[in-house]
């Protein structure tokens, strides 16, 4: 058995590696084609928002307290972010320089002095 993960401990390379040898083990990259893996993200990610279907802000936010409703939650988003990462792995994309970039073009696009406090898109502030 593996060693349990945390957030606070584990890094994005040792998640990718589990998926990787997850699906290694499998013979499932035959299957993986970035096509197909956008495909399952966009179900998968149907599947999280089905939990929230209808329900409010409050209401969105007491559902993901739910101990029950919780673990399908977190089942949902697992495998959101699974399918991301085999993503990555099969596209040879860095996510953590991913992210540095899209951060650093979504600052430009959203500065603070304007951004703060507000939902508008960024053509809009």
């Amino acid at each position: 058995m593996m060693t349990p993960l945390a957030d606070a401990t584990t890094t994005i390379a040792e998640l990718k590696a589990r998926v990787l040898a997850f699906t290694l083990e499998r013979e499932w990259e035959q299957f993986h084609s970035p096509k197909n893996l956008s495909m399952a993200l966009a179900a998968e990610t149907g599947e999280l928002m089905e939990h929230f279907l209808w329900a409010d802000a409050v209401s969105s936010a007491e559902r993901s307290r739910d101990p029950v409703r919780r673990k399908k939650i977190e089942e949902e988003i697992a495998d959101v972010v699974i399918y991301s990462l085999e993503f990555a792995n099969v596209t040879g994309i860095d996510l953590a320089a991913a992210i540095e970039s899209k951060l650093a073009a979504n600052a430009q696009k959203y500065p603070v002095e304007k951004a703060r406090g507000r939902s508008e898109k960024y053509t809009e502030l």
